[in-house]
């Protein structure tokens, strides 16, 4: 297997909007990440990916953005974004920004062009259709709701937002737009950052044909099969590789809703010269229901291990895995696949070593580290996410096909906003984030759970990440290491190993609040060592017995 340093590195992901706030207003912004570099930097990362900072109207949060080459005047200057890289590069922290070209804002230059007439040299760098007797060109639905096409009085016709009506999508059929986008990426590349994590970057293709989706019960065709794996998008990816990336020593990760482990193959394979990983979505929706985030069904660790089982398997000497619990469109997962009440801090802890001693590039969202874990808040005015409340709109006020209190439920366990809460630094006001009102409530647990009573607590959520990522760049097996799933059928418990050459790593790992027991096989019945444990050292035996939410791994 080839070795390379975005293999070996961690990633943290930094929200700048509530990472944290340098100038009083309540919104996180760039000189508050620089900050907290030092904070980065010794917990042990080696890449910060930052979600958007280009200008943006905010729709989305900034997924929605006006111009690429400008910084959101909320988190500061170019020049605050050039201090940030050179003092990050200074620290040994590598930047990787996200780069989102499946849509613009609808206030970008090149969408307020094309909307102006038909022959504006513009024009087809979105998709515009005519619509149908007085209606939608089809019947697609958008991921946020509603239908996916907007009418325009200007030129009477119709645009495609697989998104918020406010995010067009980009024409990637269109030579002159896609050329646009590679000297847009080739400007940051020669600024120095270190790489892109590619928003839905296997939606940028659509079936020519538009032909409507089924409805499947719904009030809209469903899209995906005409725009998630579309037909043109490795001829793309291999031209963005080939004109862009190639040329520079960088981490890519695409966003790939919908892909299976053979297309993701396809899009990492080191034969294939597209991306060296992308981010699969298998493993969020093991436990969604009828309406997906809003009818969540219990946690069932058989299906989590399948997932993972089939990834680590399927990519082997292949392509290559992101490993992740958490990012900013998923709840928190210590809340999710753990335990936020008693077990709190064991649970956190045997989360991140679950997904940490597996093959592939861990990914740790802000706060993770510390075991933040997910908001309630009392009411759905206290929510900012456009999903929520466009989700709230359809399902509850219009279809009424889940109550109030149902769709609660959903949004206390899976909206986006309880990953986009403040970053909890300290127990003082406001969590240490600002000294005003942020822009969206703290979680109120921020006076037990925050970084300041964690960075020197050897016992903490913190120190254990920390301790993980000291290990993974001592040992090679962590990296790249064999994954073997064992007592594949056992509810409870996961167990695995990793073996590279002469050494062998054994993983056991309890997702339950009680005591559950392991038999171990034979052959690992060997001279073994605790590697890391989130309990007290003990010897490997033939029968194991697990305390609640323990986890231990023995290097054999």
């Amino acid at each position: 297997m080839k070795q390379t340093w975005w293999k070996e590195s961690v990633i943290y992901q930094v929200y700048p909007r509530s990472f944290k706030d340098s100038n009083h207003d309540g919104i996180g912004d760039i000189n508050g990440i620089r900050e907290k570099l030092d904070y980065l930097a010794d917990l042990g990362v080696d890449v910060v990916w930052l979600s958007p900072i280009y200008a943006s109207p905010n729709e989305d949060n900034g997924y929605d953005i006006s111009d690429y080459q400008a910084i959101m005047k909320e988190f500061g200057t170019m020049e605050d974004f050039d201090a940030l890289l050179n003092e990050a590069h200074q620290k040994g922290l590598k930047i990787v920004m996200d780069l989102v070209v499946n849509h613009t804002s609808d206030e970008h230059q090149w969408f307020i062009e094309s909307r102006k007439s038909k022959d504006n040299p513009y024009r087809d760098y979105y998709i515009w259709k005519e619509g149908n007797q007085d209606h939608y060109p089809n019947n697609w639905g958008s991921v946020f709701s509603g239908p996916a096409w907007q009418y325009d009085e200007a030129t009477n016709m119709y645009y495609l937002h697989l998104f918020a009506k406010k995010q067009p999508d980009l024409n990637w059929e269109n030579k002159a737009m896609r050329q646009s986008v590679y000297d847009m990426m080739t400007w940051w590349l020669d600024k120095g950052i270190d790489g892109f994590r590619m928003d839905v970057i296997n939606m940028i293709s659509k079936d020519q044909s538009f032909p409507d989706g089924e409805k499947n019960g719904g009030l809209y065709g469903n899209c995906s099969p005409y725009t998630v794996n579309g037909p043109r998008v490795h001829e793309y990816l291999k031209e963005m590789n080939k004109e862009v990336l190639s040329k520079y020593d960088i981490l890519t990760v695409g966003e790939t809703p919908g892909v299976s482990v053979k297309d993701a193959m396809g899009y990492t394979g080191e034969d294939e010269h597209e991306l060296n990983m992308v981010f699969q979505f298998e493993l969020m929706d093991i436990d969604l229901g009828q309406y997906g985030k809003w009818t969540p069904v219990p946690f069932d660790l058989c299906k989590l291990k399948a997932v993972m089982k089939k990834w680590q398997t399927g990519l082997e000497n292949k392509g290559w895995n992101s490993l992740y619990w958490n990012n900013h469109d998923q709840p928190r997962v210590v809340s999710r696949f753990g335990n936020d009440h008693e077990y709190h801090i064991k649970s956190a802890k045997m989360l991140a070593m679950c997904l940490h001693m597996h093959q592939g590039t861990p990914y740790i969202y802000q706060g993770e580290e510390l075991g933040m874990s997910n908001v309630r808040f009392d009411s759905i005015h206290d929510y900012k996410d456009i999903e929520i409340l466009n989700a709230y709109k359809e399902l509850v006020e219009d279809k009424k096909v889940l109550s109030e209190q149902e769709f609660m439920k959903g949004v206390y366990s899976h909206s986006r906003d309880n990953a986009r809460t403040p970053m909890q630094w300290d127990d003082s006001a406001y969590a240490g984030f600002s000294e005003v009102q942020p822009w969206i409530a703290v979680n109120p647990n921020y006076t037990s759970i925050n970084a300041k009573s964690q960075v020197n607590d050897p016992d903490s959520v913190y120190s254990f990440y920390k301790q993980l990522l000291t290990l993974r760049k001592q040992y090679k097996i962590m990296v790249y290491g064999h994954y073997e799933i064992l007592d594949e059928e056992n509810p409870n418990t996961y167990m695995y190993t990793r073996t590279l050459e002469q050494q062998q790593l054994l993983v056991l790992c309890n997702f339950t609040d009680q005591k559950q027991t392991v038999e171990i096989p034979n052959d690992l019945l060997k001279e073994a060592k605790v590697f890391i444990t989130n309990d007290i050292e003990k010897p490997l035996e033939k029968i194991m017995t697990l305390n609640p939410y323990e986890s231990v791994t023995y290097i054999l």
